[in-house]
């Protein structure tokens, strides 16, 4: 399927590995023009590369800035005052007690994941009105529903994006711009890949054991029992982030394996 993305300019934010790769490297193949971001340049090049690798003809241009930080988002607007296309996919995550969270761990998680998203869509989100298109996209989770007990900040920074993505698609009437959010389930990223094979080696079964039994006992509900890969996450934000998802907007979609048992 022809997206109609050709040379749009896409912001990927935290976009050297995992989903936010794997979404960086879906717009590239469809002809867009990515951004693609990370804290450290040696981070960004090899993500870069890797994507070369698999689209030679991709457009990328590169931006190693923090964008938890204001300054990093000053930066970064700064070099590139419009886009057509931002995906808010920086984040963070740590299990934690809640009575441990102290209040710079709520800081820092609400900085990096929701705080980014925020800035980033307060500077675009005009000039994307103004041009009368544009998508604008964040990263959320299932968790943003099903708060998780062991990291409950996360999933209240998670809950802040699906609010703020409805909140600010009710300031795109009768334009083309768009502002959804994407519930993600447990996803087959880097950090999952590396907490499987620790479990493995630590209760001395396969990987395949330790992902049957989460999905026994931790997300019993979900349909797929196992976890999604991050290129089935990266499918449908490329999908949303085309013409052709117009009359979507202000949608929290999901793409969780099904585990969320509401009906809407």
């Amino acid at each position: 399927m022809d997206l109609h993305l050709t040379g749009k300019l896409a912001l990927v934010t935290g976009s050297t590995a995992g989903i936010g790769l794997a979404i960086a490297d879906a717009l590239a193949g469809e002809g867009a023009r990515v951004i693609v971001n990370g804290r450290k340049p040696a981070r960004v090049r090899k993500a870069m590369a890797q994507i070369l690798s698999m689209h030679p003809k991709a457009q990328l241009e590169s931006l190693a800035l923090d964008l938890s930080t204001p300054e990093g988002v000053v930066k970064a607007t700064h070099r590139f005052p419009e886009v057509s296309i931002l995906v808010n996919n920086l984040g963070v995550y740590e299990p934690k007690p809640f009575e441990e969270i102290t209040d710079e761990d709520w800081r820092a998680i609400i900085e990096a994941n929701f705080m980014s998203g925020m800035r980033l869509s307060r500077h675009y989100l005009p000039r994307m009105r103004f041009n009368e298109w544009g998508r604008i996209l964040f990263i959320s989770s299932e968790s943003a529903v099903n708060i998780p007990v062991e990291m409950i900040h996360y999933g209240v920074t998670k809950t802040m994006q699906v609010a703020l993505a409805r909140g600010l698609a009710e300031t795109t009437v009768g334009t083309g711009v768009t502002v959804n959010s994407v519930l993600v389930g447990p996803t087959r990223s880097e950090g999952v890949e590396e907490f499987i094979k620790d479990m493995a080696k630590t209760k001395k079964v396969s990987t395949g054991q330790v992902e049957e039994e989460f999905f026994k006992n931790v997300r019993p509900s979900s349909l797929i029992q196992r976890f999604e890969t991050t290129a089935e996450v990266a499918s449908m934000v490329a999908y949303l982030s085309s013409p052709l998802a117009s009359a979507t907007n202000g949608a929290a979609v999901r793409v969780e394996g099904g585990l969320l048992r509401g009906i809407l």
